[in-house]
């Protein structure tokens, strides 16, 4: 009797895992697969909060006395891991796999380690400013916005001088995923936008027919009586 209820259980399940197969098409199939080898960094333990500094030429901060990257960007803590790009909102855990490279990265030197130990940045004097982490968190947004760290403090760098607009490096970073279609933005009514190119919307004009009503009104049309 035994026997028999184990058969008929391998039975059972034989029958479902055939039912998922054939239901569950291949590429979701794929997808899960993907999702669940990626690893997850593991935390990293402060004694206390980190403090930053602010890389030169740019408005990314980085933690410069732990051995794993981090660094701190737009909002949010980024670390390279494994061949692998995460981000979070805390600076020790909670990372979340993200799909590119940072295009803030592209403006960080490889050897910007060397540079710290040496206290030089590119052949000038760099004196660094510590920055507490909370301090960086409540103020980037502010700092960016009006180029502290270029025009009041030249990053620390002696001989460093603010760059016009158009050297200034993006800001952005790529989408994780492609974003949702954003709500179309009306411009205003004497001008559109068509194949990325603006035009003039022509002024309406009235038709011949209401001008002449409209001299009718003054008794100038021609042949009224």
């Amino acid at each position: 009797m035994g026997n028999e209820s184990n058969k008929m259980r391998k039975l059972l399940l034989g029958i479902l895992f055939l039912v998922v197969v054939l239901v569950l098409p291949l590429p979701t199939m794929a997808r899960v697969d993907i999702g669940v080898n990626i690893s997850l960094p593991l935390p990293i333990v402060f004694v206390a909060p980190p403090q930053l500094i602010v890389l030169p030429e740019t408005n990314v901060y980085v933690v410069p006395d732990v051995e794993e990257e981090i660094f701190f960007y737009n909002g949010w803590w980024w670390r390279p891991w494994e061949g692998r790009w995460y981000r979070s909102q805390n600076f020790s855990s909670g990372w979340i796999y993200y799909r590119e490279v940072p295009s803030f990265y592209r403006q960080i030197p490889l050897d910007w380690r060397n540079y710290y130990r040496e206290h030089r940045w590119k052949g000038n004097q760099w004196d660094y400013q510590p920055i507490p982490h909370q301090q960086v968190q409540q103020s980037w947004r502010g700092w960016e916005k009006s180029r502290y760290w270029e025009r009041h403090k030249t990053w620390g760098v002696h001989g460093l001088h603010p760059r016009m607009r158009s050297q200034q490096p993006p800001r952005n970073v790529h989408p994780q995923r492609p974003h949702p279609q954003l709500k179309a933005v009306h411009a205003p009514q004497s001008q559109y936008h068509r194949g990325g190119q603006k035009f003039q919307k022509a002024k309406p004009q009235h038709s011949q027919q209401q001008h002449g009503k409209h001299n009718n009104g003054k008794g100038g049309g021609k042949g009224q009586r």
